[in-house]
């Protein structure tokens, strides 16, 4: 198999609508954070979808921003770069939840619960949790801003589709309502974002297509040309 530049861009635009389906499909019937979820097989698996969310949406914004480098400007390079940070944070937090949470869950259930109460939007420690709690801050932030940023480089290039580059912006901006919003669920917020991956993928696909190729001459009805005529 020959690995092209239509090739790497397809496969970002499938790691793209993979992420966002995943995002989606994690918030669905998601249970109260606590101690005692942790160590079930249902906290395993909705786990691994958010790993594999954060690693399938930085390659997909990874595809896109290559797709359309020369469009974005430096608005686009700061934009993909906050967003990349912030899903490199996410990655590892989410693995942090995955192997290391689960793990210490029974030692140590005071700090699990102190994590468990950050990782929710507005949430508070009262402890001292290490490193963790800058990294989820840095998650937090870069996830916010770099969508922000992103979505209005991708909106002012013109070449994915502007719905979407617009949600992704606008989506990120909407969950700043779940401090004003607390009776209102959290994870309904995430569903635009979701969907915005989703759109951007589709249209990053179809923009990876290459053109059909031209249609050989028909010997039947083809024209002498009338200057090369003796």
């Amino acid at each position: 198999m020959t690995v092209t530049t239509t090739t790497l861009t397809r496969a970002a635009a499938v790691a793209a609508v993979v992420g966002g389906l995943l995002y989606i499909g994690v918030q669905i019937n998601h249970p109260h954070l606590d101690l005692a979820l942790v160590t079930t097989t249902e906290w395993k698996v909705r786990q691994s979808m958010k790993v594999g969310f954060a690693a399938l949406s930085l390659a997909g914004i990874t595809g896109m921003y290559l797709r359309q480098v020369t469009r974005t400007g430096m608005l686009g390079l700061i934009g993909y770069l906050v967003l990349a940070t912030g899903f490199l944070a996410m990655l590892g937090v989410e693995v942090t939840g995955l192997v290391v949470v689960p793990s210490i869950a029974a030692t140590s259930p005071g700090y699990v619960r102190e994590v468990l109460a950050v990782a929710v939007p507005g949430g508070h420690a009262s402890g001292d949790l290490g490193l963790i709690q800058p990294l989820i801050s840095l998650m937090g932030v870069g996830f916010l801003c770099g969508s922000v940023l992103f979505g209005i480089a991708l909106f002012r290039s013109r070449i994915l589709a502007r719905w979407a580059s617009a949600l992704l912006a606008v989506g990120a901006v909407a969950t700043l309502a779940i401090l004003l919003l607390p009776q209102v669920s959290f994870r309904l917020f995430a569903i635009p974002t979701g969907v915005a991956l989703i759109g951007l993928g589709c249209s990053l696909w179809r923009e990876s297509r290459t053109p059909a190729a031209v249609r050989a001459p028909n010997p039947v009805d083809s024209r002498l040309d009338p200057a090369g005529a003796r």
